[in-house]
């Protein structure tokens, strides 16, 4: 009997996290600079869902790999999906306090030390992958420049700039429009998770047509991520989310709730959602992605 979504995703994280979880500190065990790797544990420690680095894994698995074979992949997009939000916590971006749960990086270590705390994960995210001799010559080179496209200003860090643009413009009066907010997310949200699945071909080798399914299927699962979370910041609470709620509408940031109500939002989330899946089945081993593409469109936190 084939196991539900969410029963799929609870085997695939209890066999996938520990992979990813006895790896991602090791670098941080000793330095020159205690007190920073410190806040940077802290970070990485606080937990989360794990879904970028689980997401490359099954991905590699999906084109018939092991997932150790992309697991220097899987800890780079941990690293820099953590410095990310610790960044976007900031009182210059997004002013957020709670984290996970936690008070976030800022909050316990100070201004200072948060941002180079996320600088330090940024960095390492590439010296990982680069140093990964498991991983042939070409395919390392072809895996640092998609992780630096989508984590840089193509990528995540545009569409964080186009983001503070769009808040500044709402609470100016000034209309933001679907288009522009969906390029927002598609950089900002969606960068790091296409990468993450195309990380995962490029790791498993897979077949020029096989890596641009999962392309495409990142970049759709990244819309559908996106708008859940809008729905989820319009309608659930604190202790679901394990981080302020409702904040979006105060700062003037522009949602899919927003422009098409929550009607229309759920619609738009269904759709890429679906789209998503009908990529992934030309994959050799899709069942796994497509089981967290239903459970990621389905999550209450």
């Amino acid at each position: 009997m084939t196991p539900s979504a969410p029963q799929q995703v609870k085997e695939d994280l209890e066999r996938l996290v520990p992979l990813l979880e006895a790896a991602y500190l090791k670098p941080f065990a000793q330095g020159e600079a205690p007190s920073l790797a410190q806040a940077m544990r802290y970070s990485l420690e606080a937990g989360g869902k794990r879904i970028r680095p689980v997401l490359c894994m099954l991905s590699a698995e999906a084109v018939g790999a092991a997932p150790e074979a992309a697991l220097s992949c899987a800890v780079a997009l941990e690293y820099i999906h953590t410095y990310s939000l610790i960044h976007d916590d900031l009182p210059a971006m997004d002013d957020d306090d709670l984290r996970r749960g936690k008070p976030t990086c800022h909050v316990v270590f100070g201004e200072g030390p948060a941002i180079l705390a996320g600088d330090g994960l940024l960095t390492e995210a590439f010296t990982v992958l680069a140093s990964d001799a498991t991983l042939p010559p070409s395919r390392r080179v072809d895996a640092l420049q998609v992780l630096g496209e989508a984590a840089g200003w193509r990528g995540m860090v545009g569409g964080q700039a186009l983001d503070l643009e769009g808040e500044a413009r709402t609470r100016a009066g000034e209309p933001v429009g679907l288009s522009e907010l969906a390029l927002i997310h598609r950089l900002k949200t969606g960068a790091l998770l296409r990468a993450s699945m195309e990380l995962g071909a490029i790791a498993g080798n897979a077949t020029r047509e096989d890596r641009a399914a999962l392309r495409a299927a990142g970049e759709a699962m990244g819309l559908a991520f996106q708008i859940q979370d809008d729905i989820l910041d319009a309608t659930s609470t604190e202790a679901a989310m394990g981080k302020r709620v409702g904040k979006d509408e105060g700062r003037g940031k522009i949602t899919y709730p927003l422009l098409l109500g929550l009607a229309g939002a759920r619609k738009a989330l269904q759709e890429a959602t679906e789209r998503a899946r009908c990529l992934l089945l030309s994959l050799p081993n899709p069942h796994s992605l497509t089981a967290l593409a239903t459970y990621l469109s389905e999550r209450s936190a």
